[in-house]
């Protein structure tokens, strides 16, 4: 397990680690929005190449409503992992409410063609309690 990512999911000999941050100066509880940053590394632990083509995110929210997206690449990339090498991007999620959660899978494609999905772990979004 990786401090730095303590959230993760194995597929296929490929890993997704999370680490998510709260943004304050990004919040605004008085109009009901709160934000966070999550920081997403995939490592290719396998002998062949990787694509990632496509997202799909399940976002819930506090009182249980989902919310899906489903997108090309990640940040406007389709990167390539190669075997034993990494890639890393940081997103952002706004809510309605002072806690959610978010899951999902990337669509990806290996070297020999073949289309697969992997997961990304369930992570928790969790504002801090904030002084009455």
């Amino acid at each position: 397990m990786n401090a730095l990512f303590p959230f993760h999911a194995t597929t296929r000999d490929i890993n997704v680690h999370v680490a998510v941050t709260f943004l304050p100066e990004q919040s605004e509880p008085d109009r009901g929005r709160w934000f966070w940053a999550y920081h997403i590394r995939i490592e290719n632990d396998g002998d062949q190449p990787v694509q990632l083509l496509t997202r799909h995110w399940i976002i819930t929210d506090g009182r249980g409503a989902q919310h899906r997206v489903d997108g090309d690449g990640v940040v406007g990339e389709q990167p390539v992992v190669q075997p034993g090498k990494s890639y890393d991007y940081v997103s952002g999620c706004p809510l309605n409410t002072p806690t959610g959660s978010m899951k999902g899978h990337y669509h990806m494609i290996g070297a020999s063609g073949e289309t697969f999905d992997i997961a990304i772990p369930h992570f928790a979004l969790i504002a801090p309690a904030v002084a009455e």
